[in-house]
């Protein structure tokens, strides 16, 4: 059998792939009593970026994922789903 192009995974065929992330990033903010800014001054981003994704209007790049991950010492998993 021939390759012809990359695999395509089923969710991408699926409008429901557009979908927001959801996350539990406000919920583990609150947990150590960090502001947005104070999280945002750690990452290096701004305090609109950890709204927009806190409120699902933004999907972290993979690096700011991992970022995230390794400030909660979390796996990316337990702070970022992809089930609706």
């Amino acid at each position: 059998m021939a390759y012809h192009g990359a695999h395509v995974d089923d969710r991408t065929k699926n409008s429901d792939a557009t979908l927001p992330m959801i996350n539990r990033l406000k919920e583990l903010r609150a947990e150590r009593n960090w502001s947005q800014a104070d999280l945002a001054s750690q990452l290096d981003v701004s305090r609109q970026t950890i709204n927009a994704v806190e409120n699902g209007r933004y999907d972290p790049s993979l690096p700011l994922a991992f970022q995230i991950a390794r400030i909660f010492a979390l796996p990316i998993e337990v702070i970022f789903n992809d089930e609706q």
